[in-house]
């Protein structure tokens, strides 16, 4: 089913990009993870599976995943990963997945508990969180749409496509989510544009918005606050395995572009998870 697929999966090593990346390899696709060098141990139990359930190559046996470390804000990394791909697959990259993300609930103003003054969220808290998720984003994209214009167009003129990866918090930011929402309503709001930016060139651009999917993200959360998050029907949290899937649909779908999808089960935020 993907067995055209040469890929980049950032924050491929865990929680929704590894579900990405082991989907990729059962379909007979090749994924480079680019994450930071800390998550090697992680990439090292994904490659161990990859070798395993991919599926059988003729005449000889090709690489079908590699490691890369990478800073999502920082150029020069994503170049070396990207040339890495080439070097590991033996040709560029037409798919790019954006999975790396970091999450701080901070509220814009908050009563310090000692001396009851009000204080301001830091303007570096704020900054920190929309460089990662947004400036971070954009920067993969762009030079993973870059190199995807070094390969050929296929009958419907289309050389690769990126999806990112957005949240239904741009649209539902709870209290204490200002950071985290502005970051992933810019990656929202850059779907259409930026697929618009690379038609020209064959490239297609979307964004998945998953609802509350089983993802280190929640390890900090409380248990009691967790109980209560899931969707409306299937009543559960999402599966990393179902963002995958519908990553694979993207992929096969080619008339899909320029869009956000929501994967929540119908699941809306509310105001706050905490008892005021």
């Amino acid at each position: 089913m993907l067995r055209n697929v040469v890929s980049i999966v950032s924050g491929g090593a865990s929680g929704l990009g590894a579900a990405t990346v082991d989907h990729i390899i059962r379909h007979g696709g090749k994924a480079m993870v680019a994450d930071l060098p800390k998550q090697f141990d992680y990439y090292l139990r994904i490659a161990a599976e990859a070798t395993a359930i991919a599926p059988k190559k003729k005449e000889k046996e090709e690489c079908v995943i590699g490691f890369s470390p990478v800073n999502i804000l920082e150029e020069d990394t994503i170049k070396e990963a990207l040339d890495l791909c080439e070097e590991k697959f033996g040709e560029p990259i037409n798919v790019c997945i954006n999975c790396a993300g970091i999450n701080d609930a901070k509220r814009t103003l908050f009563r310090d508990e000692e001396t009851e003054e009000i204080k301001v969220i830091p303007l570096e808290d704020f900054s920190k969180i929309l460089n990662v998720n947004a400036l971070g984003t954009f920067n993969m994209s762009r030079l993973a749409a870059q190199r995807m214009t070094k390969r050929p167009k296929d009958a419907d003129g289309l050389r690769g496509c990126i999806i990112n990866t957005a949240s239904i918090a741009a649209e539902e930011g709870q209290k204490g989510q200002i950071s985290y929402s502005a970051s992933k309503g810019a990656i929202v709001s850059m779907t259409l544009p930026l697929s618009r930016d690379l038609a020209s060139y064959g490239i297609r651009v979307m964004a998945i918005s998953p609802g509350i999917m089983k993802s280190p993200l929640l390890d900090n959360m409380p248990k009691d606050l967790l109980s209560n998050l899931h969707g409306i029907c299937p009543k559960r949290m999402g599966y990393p395995d179902e963002y995958a899937k519908l990553v694979t649909s993207i992929l096969t779908n080619p008339y899909l572009n320029g869009t956000v999808i929501r994967l929540d089960g119908a699941f809306r935020l509310p105001y706050t998870l905490y008892s005021e």
